[in-house]
């Protein structure tokens, strides 16, 4: 298990979007983070956006990026807590079509290794939206480092074996 060497590497097409009422492009750290990692992977970061804790927003700019061609993956960064504007669970949930359970529970395992019990707070989510796999993370930097180390880099990477994410956007828009 693990890289296959002999396959090619193909980059994928991702939007960040960080879920803030407070964040500027200056401090939006988990969003830097996230860049960097995708584009040190090999991917392209095709769009970059702040949106506030705004349901109908976040839904609205969901929508906008699964109906592009030139956008393979959404990751969003913040809003994935309990408190009452903490609305992109149910954003992400209002446009997919199919749900990927095991997306948060990898994350909350993960993620207990660091922080214990504290993960339980966390709704970190995953879907797929019109051919578009969408992934909800926390807003704290070490949660999407934690995310993308120890799951994104893996599943977006299509010469990862025995299976990955990536190796499926091809066939996500059949019937």
């Amino acid at each position: 298990m693990g890289i296959d060497t002999s396959r090619q590497f193909l980059p994928l097409k991702i939007a960040i979007l960080t879920v803030s009422d407070t964040r500027t492009a200056a401090t939006d750290k988990s969003g830097d983070t996230l860049q960097a990692r995708a584009e040190e992977a090999g991917h392209s970061v095709v769009e970059r956006r702040i949106v506030s804790d705004d349901r109908d927003r976040l839904v609205r700019c969901l929508e906008e990026w699964i109906a592009r061609e030139d956008v393979d993956v959404v990751i969003t960064t913040g809003g994935t807590g309990v408190t009452g504007r903490d609305i992109t669970p149910e954003a992400v949930h209002a446009v997919g079509e199919k749900h990927i359970p095991g997306f948060g529970e990898l994350f909350r395992w993960q993620s207990y290794e660091k922080i214990r019990t504290s993960t339980i707070q966390s709704r970190a989510t995953a879907v797929v939206a019109k051919g578009t796999y969408i992934f909800a993370l926390p807003g704290s930097t070490g949660a999407c480092k934690d995310a993308w180390d120890g799951i994104l880099k893996d599943q977006l990477d299509v010469r990862h074996r025995p299976c990955n994410f990536a190796e499926l956007i091809p066939r996500l828009r059949e019937k």
